[in-house]
Protein backbone atom coordinates (compact mmCIF):
# COMPACT_ATOMS: atom_id res chain seq x y z
CA UNK A 1 0.00 0.00 0.00
CA UNK A 2 2.07 3.14 -1.16
CA UNK A 3 0.99 6.59 0.25
CA UNK A 4 0.23 7.78 -2.98
CA UNK A 5 -1.72 11.29 -2.54
CA UNK A 6 -4.83 11.08 -3.13
CA UNK A 7 -6.32 13.30 -6.22
CA UNK A 8 -8.59 16.70 -4.82
CA UNK A 9 -11.64 17.61 -6.98
CA UNK A 10 -12.86 20.81 -7.71
CA UNK A 11 -16.46 19.58 -6.99
CA UNK A 12 -18.70 20.69 -3.96
CA UNK A 13 -18.19 18.21 -1.22
CA UNK A 14 -22.00 17.79 -1.39
CA UNK A 15 -22.11 16.13 -4.41
CA UNK A 16 -23.31 12.59 -4.13
CA UNK A 17 -21.40 11.46 -7.00
CA UNK A 18 -18.32 12.64 -5.99
CA UNK A 19 -15.65 9.59 -5.76
CA UNK A 20 -13.12 8.79 -3.44
CA UNK A 21 -9.71 10.02 -4.59
CA UNK A 22 -7.90 7.79 -7.08
CA UNK A 23 -5.15 5.20 -4.75
CA UNK A 24 -7.80 5.27 -1.93
CA UNK A 25 -6.97 2.70 0.56
CA UNK A 26 -9.95 0.53 1.13
CA UNK A 27 -9.51 -1.99 4.20
CA UNK A 28 -10.96 -3.51 7.32
CA UNK A 29 -8.99 -4.40 10.51
CA UNK A 30 -8.67 -6.46 13.72
CA UNK A 31 -6.24 -7.02 16.79
CA UNK A 32 -4.39 -10.37 17.83
CA UNK A 33 -6.31 -11.02 21.16
CA UNK A 34 -9.67 -10.27 19.82
CA UNK A 35 -9.81 -12.81 16.60
CA UNK A 36 -7.12 -14.99 16.96
CA UNK A 37 -8.08 -17.69 19.76
CA UNK A 38 -5.52 -20.77 20.37
CA UNK A 39 -4.03 -18.81 23.12
CA UNK A 40 -1.50 -21.71 24.17
CA UNK A 41 -1.27 -23.23 20.78
CA UNK A 42 2.80 -22.68 18.97
CA UNK A 43 4.57 -21.51 21.94
CA UNK A 44 2.56 -18.52 22.93
CA UNK A 45 2.57 -17.75 26.68
CA UNK A 46 -0.63 -15.35 28.47
CA UNK A 47 -0.39 -11.49 28.09
CA UNK A 48 -1.96 -9.34 30.27
CA UNK A 49 -5.05 -9.60 28.55
CA UNK A 50 -4.97 -13.36 29.15
CA UNK A 51 -4.16 -12.34 32.49
CA UNK A 52 -7.30 -10.10 32.80
CA UNK A 53 -10.06 -12.06 31.27
CA UNK A 54 -9.47 -14.96 33.34
CA UNK A 55 -10.09 -12.52 36.65
CA UNK A 56 -12.85 -13.04 37.75
CA UNK A 57 -15.39 -10.16 37.56
CA UNK A 58 -13.11 -8.52 35.12
CA UNK A 59 -15.06 -9.43 31.60
CA UNK A 60 -18.67 -9.47 31.23
CA UNK A 61 -20.07 -12.88 31.72
CA UNK A 62 -16.44 -13.96 31.93
CA UNK A 63 -15.58 -14.24 28.67
CA UNK A 64 -12.02 -14.85 27.55
CA UNK A 65 -10.09 -14.78 24.05
CA UNK A 66 -9.15 -18.09 24.53
CA UNK A 67 -10.94 -19.28 21.23
CA UNK A 68 -12.16 -16.01 20.27
CA UNK A 69 -13.36 -15.54 16.28
CA UNK A 70 -10.39 -18.83 15.81
CA UNK A 71 -8.68 -16.76 13.51
CA UNK A 72 -5.62 -18.45 13.99
CA UNK A 73 -7.10 -21.69 12.65
CA UNK A 74 -9.78 -19.83 10.01
CA UNK A 75 -7.17 -17.45 8.72
CA UNK A 76 -7.64 -19.05 5.26
CA UNK A 77 -11.35 -18.70 5.54
CA UNK A 78 -11.23 -15.53 6.22
CA UNK A 79 -8.97 -14.00 3.80
CA UNK A 80 -11.00 -15.57 1.24
CA UNK A 81 -14.07 -13.75 2.69
CA UNK A 82 -12.02 -10.61 2.28
CA UNK A 83 -11.29 -11.10 -1.32
CA UNK A 84 -14.99 -11.67 -1.70
CA UNK A 85 -15.54 -8.45 0.01
CA UNK A 86 -13.26 -6.73 -2.20
CA UNK A 87 -10.66 -5.73 0.47
CA UNK A 88 -7.76 -3.81 -0.85
CA UNK A 89 -5.98 -3.98 2.29
CA UNK A 90 -6.10 -5.61 6.23
CA UNK A 91 -5.20 -4.33 8.70
CA UNK A 92 -3.99 -6.89 11.96
CA UNK A 93 -1.96 -7.06 14.76
CA UNK A 94 0.67 -9.29 16.02
CA UNK A 95 0.14 -11.12 19.47
CA UNK A 96 3.78 -10.59 21.23
CA UNK A 97 3.61 -13.18 23.37
CA UNK A 98 3.26 -15.53 20.46
CA UNK A 99 5.96 -14.63 18.89
CA UNK A 100 8.72 -13.45 21.63
CA UNK A 101 6.82 -15.42 24.94
CA UNK A 102 8.29 -13.82 27.79
CA UNK A 103 9.28 -10.50 26.11
CA UNK A 104 12.55 -11.22 25.75
CA UNK A 105 14.73 -13.24 23.75
CA UNK A 106 15.04 -14.67 20.40
CA UNK A 107 11.72 -15.65 18.45
CA UNK A 108 9.33 -18.37 18.90
CA UNK A 109 9.37 -19.46 14.80
CA UNK A 110 6.37 -21.49 15.32
CA UNK A 111 4.86 -17.92 16.44
CA UNK A 112 6.35 -15.93 13.72
CA UNK A 113 5.29 -18.84 11.12
CA UNK A 114 1.87 -18.04 12.05
CA UNK A 115 1.69 -14.43 10.57
CA UNK A 116 4.27 -15.49 7.62
CA UNK A 117 1.62 -18.03 6.59
CA UNK A 118 -1.08 -15.42 6.71
CA UNK A 119 0.45 -12.29 4.84
CA UNK A 120 1.70 -14.94 2.44
CA UNK A 121 -2.23 -15.80 2.23
CA UNK A 122 -2.91 -11.85 1.71
CA UNK A 123 -1.00 -11.43 -1.15
CA UNK A 124 -1.64 -14.43 -3.12
CA UNK A 125 -5.11 -12.86 -2.70
CA UNK A 126 -4.30 -9.39 -3.88
CA UNK A 127 -4.84 -7.70 -0.52
CA UNK A 128 -2.48 -5.51 1.08
CA UNK A 129 -0.39 -6.78 4.78
CA UNK A 130 -0.78 -4.15 7.45
CA UNK A 131 0.86 -4.93 10.29
CA UNK A 132 0.33 -3.61 14.08
CA UNK A 133 2.72 -4.58 16.58
CA UNK A 134 0.84 -3.87 19.42
CA UNK A 135 -2.48 -3.72 20.17
CA UNK A 136 -2.65 -3.72 24.17
CA UNK A 137 -1.70 -7.39 24.74
CA UNK A 138 1.99 -7.44 26.74
CA UNK A 139 3.69 -10.49 27.66
CA UNK A 140 2.47 -10.86 31.21
CA UNK A 141 6.01 -11.30 32.38
CA UNK A 142 6.99 -7.79 31.11
CA UNK A 143 3.70 -6.78 32.88
CA UNK A 144 5.28 -9.00 36.26
CA UNK A 145 8.56 -6.80 35.77
CA UNK A 146 6.47 -3.29 35.96
CA UNK A 147 5.01 -3.30 32.59
CA UNK A 148 4.90 0.14 30.97
CA UNK A 149 5.38 2.27 33.57
CA UNK A 150 8.98 0.94 33.50
CA UNK A 151 11.35 2.23 31.36
CA UNK A 152 12.72 -1.10 30.61
CA UNK A 153 9.75 -2.29 28.42
CA UNK A 154 10.39 0.49 26.02
CA UNK A 155 13.68 -1.14 25.20
CA UNK A 156 12.41 -5.16 25.20
CA UNK A 157 9.31 -3.37 22.67
CA UNK A 158 12.63 -2.02 20.40
CA UNK A 159 13.55 -5.49 19.99
CA UNK A 160 10.45 -6.76 19.44
CA UNK A 161 10.00 -4.46 16.88
CA UNK A 162 13.50 -5.73 15.40
CA UNK A 163 12.31 -9.47 15.64
CA UNK A 164 9.08 -8.49 13.89
CA UNK A 165 11.01 -5.95 10.85
CA UNK A 166 13.13 -9.04 9.86
CA UNK A 167 10.45 -11.87 9.52
CA UNK A 168 8.30 -9.96 7.77
CA UNK A 169 10.54 -7.18 5.84
CA UNK A 170 9.86 -8.56 2.80
CA UNK A 171 6.16 -9.31 3.03
CA UNK A 172 4.56 -6.54 5.02
CA UNK A 173 5.28 -2.60 3.49
CA UNK A 174 3.52 -1.15 5.88
CA UNK A 175 4.00 -0.96 10.05
CA UNK A 176 2.20 0.62 13.04
CA UNK A 177 3.84 0.35 15.98
CA UNK A 178 0.86 1.36 18.91
CA UNK A 179 -2.63 1.09 18.50
CA UNK A 180 -4.34 3.95 20.73
CA UNK A 181 -1.55 3.94 23.27
CA UNK A 182 -3.80 6.36 25.25
CA UNK A 183 -6.10 3.00 26.10
CA UNK A 184 -2.85 0.85 27.24
CA UNK A 185 -1.85 3.72 29.35
CA UNK A 186 -4.80 5.55 30.66
CA UNK A 187 -7.68 2.70 30.71
CA UNK A 188 -5.10 -0.06 32.03
CA UNK A 189 -2.84 1.76 34.06
CA UNK A 190 -5.74 4.38 35.30
CA UNK A 191 -9.01 3.38 35.53
CA UNK A 192 -8.00 -0.17 35.44
CA UNK A 193 -10.99 -1.15 33.01
CA UNK A 194 -8.91 -2.55 30.58
CA UNK A 195 -5.80 -4.99 31.35
CA UNK A 196 -3.30 -5.22 33.39
CA UNK A 197 -6.07 -3.36 35.86
CA UNK A 198 -4.15 -1.04 37.93
CA UNK A 199 -5.58 2.28 39.23
CA UNK A 200 -2.57 4.08 39.72
CA UNK A 201 -2.25 8.01 38.18
CA UNK A 202 1.35 8.41 38.82
CA UNK A 203 2.10 5.20 36.62
CA UNK A 204 -0.38 5.94 33.94
CA UNK A 205 1.35 9.40 33.40
CA UNK A 206 5.02 7.03 33.02
CA UNK A 207 3.35 4.68 30.88
CA UNK A 208 2.04 6.78 28.61
CA UNK A 209 5.85 8.99 28.07
CA UNK A 210 7.02 5.46 27.75
CA UNK A 211 4.65 4.21 25.10
CA UNK A 212 5.72 7.56 23.35
CA UNK A 213 9.62 5.70 23.62
CA UNK A 214 8.47 2.75 22.48
CA UNK A 215 6.98 3.43 19.93
CA UNK A 216 9.92 6.06 18.50
CA UNK A 217 12.79 3.86 19.23
CA UNK A 218 10.38 0.86 17.32
CA UNK A 219 10.23 3.28 14.15
CA UNK A 220 14.47 3.70 14.59
CA UNK A 221 14.67 -0.19 14.40
CA UNK A 222 12.45 -0.56 11.71
CA UNK A 223 13.96 2.13 9.38
CA UNK A 224 16.97 0.09 10.15
CA UNK A 225 15.92 -3.13 8.70
CA UNK A 226 13.00 -2.36 6.42
CA UNK A 227 13.67 -1.56 2.65
CA UNK A 228 13.83 2.18 1.95
CA UNK A 229 10.08 1.72 0.58
CA UNK A 230 8.15 0.18 3.77
CA UNK A 231 6.48 3.07 5.86
CA UNK A 232 5.76 3.71 9.56
CA UNK A 233 3.10 4.57 11.11
CA UNK A 234 1.53 5.06 14.24
CA UNK A 235 -2.19 4.93 15.42
CA UNK A 236 -4.32 7.11 18.16
CA UNK A 237 -8.04 7.38 19.23
CA UNK A 238 -7.45 11.04 19.24
CA UNK A 239 -10.48 12.39 21.29
CA UNK A 240 -12.71 14.76 19.02
CA UNK A 241 -13.09 17.18 22.46
CA UNK A 242 -16.19 19.62 22.67
CA UNK A 243 -17.10 22.03 25.29
CA UNK A 244 -20.98 21.44 26.40
CA UNK A 245 -21.30 25.67 26.34
CA UNK A 246 -19.18 28.31 25.10
CA UNK A 247 -18.74 29.50 29.52
CA UNK A 248 -14.97 29.51 29.89
CA UNK A 249 -15.17 26.81 32.84
CA UNK A 250 -16.34 24.70 29.89
CA UNK A 251 -13.75 25.46 27.32
CA UNK A 252 -10.87 24.84 30.12
CA UNK A 253 -12.61 21.47 30.82
CA UNK A 254 -11.82 21.12 27.18
CA UNK A 255 -8.66 21.74 27.28
CA UNK A 256 -7.56 19.91 30.18
CA UNK A 257 -8.98 16.76 28.58
CA UNK A 258 -7.39 17.65 24.72
CA UNK A 259 -4.24 17.81 26.46
CA UNK A 260 -4.11 14.54 28.63
CA UNK A 261 -6.25 13.10 25.84
CA UNK A 262 -4.06 13.46 22.47
CA UNK A 263 -1.52 16.39 23.29
CA UNK A 264 0.17 13.74 25.57
CA UNK A 265 0.67 12.12 22.43
CA UNK A 266 0.19 14.59 19.37
CA UNK A 267 3.12 16.94 21.60
CA UNK A 268 5.89 14.43 21.48
CA UNK A 269 5.26 12.59 18.22
CA UNK A 270 4.87 15.29 16.04
CA UNK A 271 5.73 18.45 17.81
CA UNK A 272 8.60 17.23 19.68
CA UNK A 273 7.63 18.29 22.92
CA UNK A 274 5.09 17.18 25.92
CA UNK A 275 2.70 20.75 26.14
CA UNK A 276 3.37 22.71 28.95
CA UNK A 277 -0.39 23.02 30.07
CA UNK A 278 0.09 19.13 29.99
CA UNK A 279 2.96 19.05 32.49
CA UNK A 280 1.02 21.66 34.31
CA UNK A 281 -1.99 19.96 35.02
CA UNK A 282 -0.39 16.92 35.99
CA UNK A 283 3.00 17.98 37.87
CA UNK A 284 1.62 17.56 41.33
CA UNK A 285 1.53 13.55 39.86
CA UNK A 286 4.78 13.13 38.38
CA UNK A 287 8.67 14.98 37.93
CA UNK A 288 8.17 15.15 33.94
CA UNK A 289 11.70 16.77 33.97
CA UNK A 290 13.15 13.58 35.99
CA UNK A 291 10.73 11.10 33.52
CA UNK A 292 11.51 12.57 30.37
CA UNK A 293 15.51 11.87 29.97
CA UNK A 294 17.76 13.47 27.71
CA UNK A 295 17.75 12.29 23.54
CA UNK A 296 13.77 10.75 24.68
CA UNK A 297 12.04 13.60 22.36
CA UNK A 298 14.51 13.13 19.68
CA UNK A 299 13.42 9.72 19.50
CA UNK A 300 9.99 9.57 20.22
CA UNK A 301 9.65 12.41 17.27
CA UNK A 302 10.76 10.61 14.39
CA UNK A 303 8.89 11.24 11.42
CA UNK A 304 6.53 8.96 10.14
CA UNK A 305 4.99 8.46 7.07
CA UNK A 306 1.33 8.22 8.28
CA UNK A 307 -0.55 9.07 11.37
CA UNK A 308 -3.53 6.51 12.21
CA UNK A 309 -6.79 8.05 13.39
CA UNK A 310 -9.09 6.01 15.11
CA UNK A 311 -12.57 7.66 15.77
CA UNK A 312 -15.99 6.85 17.29
CA UNK A 313 -17.82 9.27 19.10
CA UNK A 314 -16.98 12.62 20.24
CA UNK A 315 -16.36 13.66 23.33
CA UNK A 316 -18.07 16.34 25.09
CA UNK A 317 -17.11 17.74 28.30
CA UNK A 318 -18.15 20.71 30.95
CA UNK A 319 -17.08 22.20 34.56
CA UNK A 320 -18.54 19.60 36.49
CA UNK A 321 -22.35 20.94 38.20
CA UNK A 322 -24.14 19.82 40.83
CA UNK A 323 -24.79 16.41 39.98
CA UNK A 324 -22.91 15.45 37.40
CA UNK A 325 -21.24 12.14 37.51
CA UNK A 326 -17.86 13.23 36.46
CA UNK A 327 -16.98 9.87 34.14
CA UNK A 328 -20.29 9.14 33.55
CA UNK A 329 -20.67 9.50 29.78
CA UNK A 330 -16.96 9.25 28.59
CA UNK A 331 -17.42 6.64 26.89
CA UNK A 332 -14.83 4.32 28.96
CA UNK A 333 -16.59 1.78 30.98
CA UNK A 334 -17.68 2.02 34.19
CA UNK A 335 -14.75 2.20 36.94
CA UNK A 336 -14.39 4.01 40.80
CA UNK A 337 -10.76 5.60 39.24
CA UNK A 338 -10.84 7.94 36.74
CA UNK A 339 -8.95 7.50 33.42
CA UNK A 340 -8.40 11.15 33.03
CA UNK A 341 -5.63 11.75 34.84
CA UNK A 342 -5.19 14.87 36.48
CA UNK A 343 -8.39 16.47 34.74
CA UNK A 344 -10.58 13.56 37.02
CA UNK A 345 -13.16 16.11 38.19
CA UNK A 346 -14.20 17.14 34.28
CA UNK A 347 -17.82 16.10 33.82
CA UNK A 348 -18.76 14.45 30.15
CA UNK A 349 -21.84 14.40 28.02
CA UNK A 350 -23.17 12.52 25.30
CA UNK A 351 -23.41 14.42 22.38
CA UNK A 352 -26.94 13.72 21.70
CA UNK A 353 -29.44 10.44 21.96
CA UNK A 354 -28.69 8.57 18.64
CA UNK A 355 -26.50 5.72 20.39
CA UNK A 356 -24.94 2.61 19.57
CA UNK A 357 -24.80 -0.50 21.58
CA UNK A 358 -21.97 0.95 23.29
CA UNK A 359 -24.09 3.90 24.20
CA UNK A 360 -21.86 6.01 22.29
CA UNK A 361 -23.16 8.92 20.49
CA UNK A 362 -23.23 8.95 16.12
CA UNK A 363 -21.99 12.15 15.06
CA UNK A 364 -20.02 11.70 12.17
CA UNK A 365 -19.07 15.52 12.17
CA UNK A 366 -16.59 14.87 15.13
CA UNK A 367 -14.87 13.02 12.00
CA UNK A 368 -15.10 15.26 9.44
CA UNK A 369 -13.78 18.28 11.97
CA UNK A 370 -10.93 15.75 13.59
CA UNK A 371 -8.93 15.58 9.65
CA UNK A 372 -9.83 18.60 8.76
CA UNK A 373 -8.03 20.13 12.07
CA UNK A 374 -5.16 17.72 12.01
CA UNK A 375 -4.62 18.94 8.45
CA UNK A 376 -4.82 22.73 9.73
CA UNK A 377 -2.49 21.91 12.82
CA UNK A 378 0.00 19.59 11.19
CA UNK A 379 -0.21 20.27 6.60
CA UNK A 380 1.50 17.80 4.64
CA UNK A 381 0.61 14.84 7.29
CA UNK A 382 -1.17 11.82 5.64
CA UNK A 383 -3.78 10.86 7.55
CA UNK A 384 -5.62 7.61 7.61
CA UNK A 385 -8.62 6.19 9.35
CA UNK A 386 -7.31 2.95 10.84
CA UNK A 387 -10.68 2.50 12.91
CA UNK A 388 -14.18 3.28 12.54
CA UNK A 389 -17.47 1.53 12.67
CA UNK A 390 -20.50 0.73 15.61
CA UNK A 391 -21.43 -2.35 17.54
CA UNK A 392 -25.32 -3.19 17.44
CA UNK A 393 -27.23 -5.77 18.46
CA UNK A 394 -27.45 -8.01 15.31
CA UNK A 395 -29.17 -11.38 15.01
CA UNK A 396 -29.64 -13.82 12.02
CA UNK A 397 -32.77 -13.86 10.90
CA UNK A 398 -34.82 -17.26 10.28
CA UNK A 399 -33.92 -16.28 6.34
CA UNK A 400 -30.51 -16.75 8.02
CA UNK A 401 -29.42 -13.16 6.72
CA UNK A 402 -28.23 -10.50 9.20
CA UNK A 403 -29.44 -7.14 8.11
CA UNK A 404 -27.77 -4.19 10.08
CA UNK A 405 -29.39 -1.19 8.82
CA UNK A 406 -28.19 0.84 11.53
CA UNK A 407 -24.43 0.46 10.82
CA UNK A 408 -24.78 1.20 6.83
CA UNK A 409 -26.60 4.32 8.23
CA UNK A 410 -23.52 4.93 10.61
CA UNK A 411 -20.97 3.76 7.96
CA UNK A 412 -22.71 6.38 5.22
CA UNK A 413 -22.72 9.28 7.03
CA UNK A 414 -19.38 8.93 8.36
CA UNK A 415 -17.61 8.11 5.12
CA UNK A 416 -19.19 10.94 3.77
CA UNK A 417 -17.63 12.46 6.86
CA UNK A 418 -14.22 11.06 5.52
CA UNK A 419 -15.18 12.32 1.50
CA UNK A 420 -15.72 16.38 2.72
CA UNK A 421 -12.56 16.35 5.03
CA UNK A 422 -11.28 15.22 1.67
CA UNK A 423 -12.46 17.73 -0.59
CA UNK A 424 -11.98 20.31 2.35
CA UNK A 425 -8.10 19.55 1.92
CA UNK A 426 -7.23 16.73 4.33
CA UNK A 427 -4.58 14.48 3.25
CA UNK A 428 -6.37 11.03 4.12
CA UNK A 429 -5.49 8.13 1.76
CA UNK A 430 -7.72 5.11 3.62
CA UNK A 431 -9.99 4.07 5.79
CA UNK A 432 -10.08 0.99 7.55
CA UNK A 433 -13.22 -0.70 8.99
CA UNK A 434 -13.25 -1.50 12.35
CA UNK A 435 -14.24 -4.48 12.32
CA UNK A 436 -13.92 -7.62 9.92
CA UNK A 437 -15.45 -9.94 12.48
CA UNK A 438 -17.57 -9.87 15.62
CA UNK A 439 -15.04 -10.44 18.30
CA UNK A 440 -14.10 -10.66 21.87
CA UNK A 441 -14.71 -6.67 22.62
CA UNK A 442 -12.52 -6.59 25.84
CA UNK A 443 -14.05 -5.77 29.16
CA UNK A 444 -17.67 -6.45 27.28
CA UNK A 445 -16.71 -10.05 26.27
CA UNK A 446 -18.65 -11.43 23.39
CA UNK A 447 -22.00 -9.12 24.03
CA UNK A 448 -20.84 -6.31 21.68
CA UNK A 449 -20.68 -7.17 17.98
CA UNK A 450 -18.94 -4.95 15.87
CA UNK A 451 -18.03 -6.91 12.80
CA UNK A 452 -19.04 -6.62 9.57
CA UNK A 453 -19.22 -10.01 9.58
CA UNK A 454 -21.06 -11.92 12.02
CA UNK A 455 -19.48 -14.68 13.69
CA UNK A 456 -21.66 -17.22 15.55
CA UNK A 457 -19.43 -18.25 18.39
CA UNK A 458 -20.90 -21.98 19.15
CA UNK A 459 -19.46 -23.34 15.36
CA UNK A 460 -17.14 -20.16 14.36
CA UNK A 461 -19.99 -19.69 10.92
CA UNK A 462 -19.42 -16.75 9.01
CA UNK A 463 -21.77 -14.40 7.77
CA UNK A 464 -21.27 -11.40 6.06
CA UNK A 465 -24.19 -8.76 6.99
CA UNK A 466 -25.96 -6.14 4.97
CA UNK A 467 -23.23 -3.86 5.95
CA UNK A 468 -20.11 -6.23 4.49
CA UNK A 469 -21.90 -5.91 0.94
CA UNK A 470 -23.01 -2.55 1.37
CA UNK A 471 -19.36 -2.01 2.11
CA UNK A 472 -17.92 -4.31 -0.67
CA UNK A 473 -20.46 -1.93 -3.36
CA UNK A 474 -18.83 0.92 -2.17
CA UNK A 475 -14.94 -0.60 -2.88
CA UNK A 476 -15.86 -1.97 -5.80
CA UNK A 477 -17.37 1.87 -7.43
CA UNK A 478 -14.84 3.63 -4.97
CA UNK A 479 -17.48 6.02 -4.35
CA UNK A 480 -20.47 6.08 -1.95
CA UNK A 481 -23.95 5.54 -3.18
CA UNK A 482 -26.69 8.53 -3.47
CA UNK A 483 -28.01 7.36 0.30
CA UNK A 484 -27.65 4.87 2.92
CA UNK A 485 -29.41 2.33 1.36
CA UNK A 486 -28.55 -1.38 1.84
CA UNK A 487 -26.41 -3.58 -0.13
CA UNK A 488 -27.18 -7.02 -1.38
CA UNK A 489 -28.75 -8.84 1.24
Amino acid sequence: MTAVRPETTARSASDTSFSFPTGFVWGAATAAYQVEGAAAEDGRTPSIWDTFSHTPGKVRNGDTGDIAADHFHLYRDDVALMKDLGLKAYRFSVSWSRVQPTGRGPAVERGLDFYRRLTDELLEAGITPVATLYHWDLPQELEDAGGWPQRDTADRFADYADIMGRALGDRVGVWTTLNEPWCSAFLGYGSGVHAPGRTDPAATLRAAHHLNLAHGRAVGVLRSVLPATAQTSITLNLHQVRPLTDKPEDVEAARRIDAVGNRIFTGPILDGAYPQDLIADTAHLVDWGQLVKDGDLAEISRPIDVLGVNYYAPTVVSHPTEGAGTTKNDGHGASDHSPWTGSDHVAFHLANDDLTAMNWAIDANGLHTLLTDLAKSHPGLPLMVTENGAAFDDYISPEGQVNDPQRIAYLHSHLEAVRRAVADGADVRGYFLWSLLDNFEWSYGYSKRFGAVYVDYSTQRRIPKASAHWYADVIRGNALPASGAQGRA
